[in-house]
């Protein structure tokens, strides 16, 4: 049966939002450093703001927010205990969403070493072996490194790191994990960690017309920037979740991780993942499908939706990462930001559109830092992956909100370094090439005022 982390403890104050304490991996001030310091100061530390729903939400979306959240910490099992109540694998990347969105609160991205609550390492590096998995840790997978998943290049498809043999819940299940030092030993292997989710209500409430007016403003041939957009390959639509924008709403977004990374079957994500093109073997296959589902039966409305739906409002109503305050050094920063570049991608805020169902959702100024658009990002951030629109070498701008308590940085976590993360952006192919020659050209004073303002996000 599903059980929640031992170790969280919930306080619910009403219509006052929780605060989650984490540790951070580095924890740095947001002061100017000396000539002989590293431009990064590292995630800084005091109060952690984030994790907590919007502000101004009613009685009602806050219970759907709690409830949510509750869902989103709960750790798979793989044997469900009724109809509708998950079902861990047969492959799978984690046993829990909040095993890969914790840093530096329960919504963020991968967590740092030191990050509440898995008390000093990657939850990868141990989840295999949870109640006698018998798989080998995977050569990318580091105590002290980020969570990752795994795609093909050869079919663009995430390969689940883990299977459930061995599990003392699975049965006779015989599952073998891919072989991942052969694909990388062939270049077939592409790396992405998670994506933070705070804030992504006010993400999914900004207007189409919204997005297609911004780009058109931002587009600056003489730096060579010309951002595009992921569309559904049903109804055009813009979509705006995921690396590369592949996704259309929250609740697609968390029908395919709930499946695609738990190995969950769900309403949305009908069929169990097995390995192509090899079969799922027979004793594998534990539970009915879909594993979870509306329990249209429920004596309570709480007990009605699906574990998709929850996180969906757990997402919807998580509230963006508050900012430091403004220091001089960051809103120098924050200019020079612009002035270079920067901002041309990065959009500091864009507005929501108005929304009767969701009042805290309705023209709301997010300040996400993003575009959402495609940008070609060249051969050096290339992962070789096309997911609808998106080409090998094209990702959605990332927003950097809450940049300032994240440890990993790009697609694939190569690095926990902004300068490092920075510098990446530049190669053959690369909108950003020109911008980052911008940034190289500054004085060694404002290139840290910008990356102190980016700390303060």
């Amino acid at each position: 049966m599903k059980h929640l982390f031992q170790f969280v403890v919930l306080k619910r104050l009403p219509l006052l939002f929780f605060v989650l304490a984490v540790g951070f991996a580095a924890a740095g001030a947001l002061s100017q450093p000396s000539d002989s310091d590293d431009l990064d100061p590292g995630p800084r530390g005091g109060t952690v703001d984030a994790g907590g729903p919007l502000t101004n939400i009613s009685s009602q979306d806050q219970a759907f927010f709690e409830n949510g959240l509750s869902q989103f910490i709960e750790v798979e099992d793989v044997v469900n205990t009724s109809p509708g109540n998950g079902g861990l694998g047969p492959t799978f990347n984690s046993n829990s969403c909040s095993s890969c969105h914790s840093q530096p609160a329960i919504g963020g991205t991968s967590p740092s070493i030191n990050a509440f609550p898995f008390v000093g390492q990657n939850p990868q590096f141990t989840v295999g072996q949870y109640m006698g998995g018998a798989n080998t840790i995977p050569f990318f997978v580091l105590p002290n490194g980020p969570v990752r998943e795994t795609r093909f290049k050869s079919d663009n498809g995430v390969h689940d790191l883990f299977t459930i043999a061995g599990r003392s819940d699975a049965g006779t299940c015989s599952m073998t994990q891919p072989d991942f030092d052969q694909a990388f030993a062939q270049g077939n292997l592409s790396f992405r960690i998670p994506l933070q989710v705070f804030g992504d209500g006010l993400v999914e409430n900004i207007g189409e017309d919204t997005l297609i007016a911004n780009v058109l403003a931002s587009t600056n041939h003489r730096l060579g920037i010309e951002g595009t957009f992921n569309r559904s390959g049903n109804d055009g639509t813009i979509t705006r979740f995921g690396w590369k924008a592949q996704n259309k709403s929250l609740r697609v977004f968390a029908g395919e991780a709930y499946n695609v990374e738990m190995g969950v079957t769900n309403e949305l994500f009908t069929n169990e993942r097995g390995q192509p093109p090899n079969p799922i073997p027979a004793n594998c296959l534990i539970n009915s499908t879909p594993e979870d589902r509306t329990i249209f039966e429920s004596t309570t409305p709480g007990g009605v939706p699906s574990d998709v739906d929850l996180f969906r409002d757990f997402m919807a109503f998580l509230a963006p990462p508050t900012p430091a305050p403004s220091t001089p050094s960051t809103v120098s920063g924050r200019a020079t930001f612009t002035a270079i570049g920067c901002a041309n991608c990065h959009t500091p805020s864009l507005t929501t559109d108005p929304s009767d169902t969701a009042p805290a959702l309705s023209q709301v100024q997010a300040n996400l830092f993003s575009d959402l658009a495609l940008h070609h990002m060249g051969v050096r951030l290339a992962d070789g992956v096309t997911q609808g629109n998106a080409g090998p070498d094209q990702f959605r701008t990332a927003p950097l909100w809450g940049l300032g308590q994240r440890v990993f940085f790009l697609h694939d976590g190569r690095t926990s370094d902004v300068v490092e993360a920075i510098r990446e952006h530049h190669s053959q192919g690369s909108e950003a090439n020109k911008v980052i020659d911008n940034f190289e050209s500054l004085s060694r004073r404002d290139k840290q005022n910008v990356i102190l303002f980016l700390r303060s996000l």
